[in-house]
């Protein structure tokens, strides 16, 4: 399979950071262009702090434009350090499963690079997780990475 445009997701963690730096592996081994995404929800830190332990890591953690665009921006760099040949960051207000899929589906994206962070969580297999839910509807292949396992890549 050829792919030209590599889309990833991140929320700025350390998980996502590992599931970047393989969307940029990738992206480089095939000369493609990298596209990080960044889904936020425009909540304040309190309303965030009231849903994060029903819901754990099943929905997206980014509150806030100003901690979305440092998290966006953390992912760019790491996708550049880690040698993706061309690299564009999108900010998308809403839930993380759709900001994907819409920026896959506008960009023509071949390839969604995300982590399993939450496949194996009791809300997870309750809710659904972004990786799942991702899997089950993407218009494309999609590369789930073991990022919270302690395996080192």
């Amino acid at each position: 399979m050829s792919y030209t445009t590599v889309l990833v997701g991140t929320d700025g963690s350390e998980s996502a950071m590992k599931a970047v730096a393989r969307a940029a592996d990738v992206a480089a081994a095939r000369n493609a262009s990298l596209i990080v995404v960044c889904a936020y929800h425009p909540m304040s830190a309190r309303e965030q702090a009231l849903i994060t332990p029903a819901t754990g890591d099943a929905t997206a953690r980014v509150t806030g434009t100003r901690a979305a665009q440092e998290a966006l921006d953390l992912g760019v760099e790491h996708a550049r350090q880690a040698g993706a040949p061309r690299v564009e960051g999108r900010l998308v207000e809403g839930d993380a499963v759709e900001a994907l899929l819409s920026v896959a589906q506008e960009r023509s994206g071949d390839l969604i690079v995300i982590g399993n962070r939450g496949v194996n969580t009791l809300s997870g297999r309750l809710l659904g997780s972004v990786p799942a839910d991702v899997v089950q509807r993407a218009p494309c292949d999609v590369l789930i990475v073991h990022t919270t396992s302690g395996r080192r890549r």
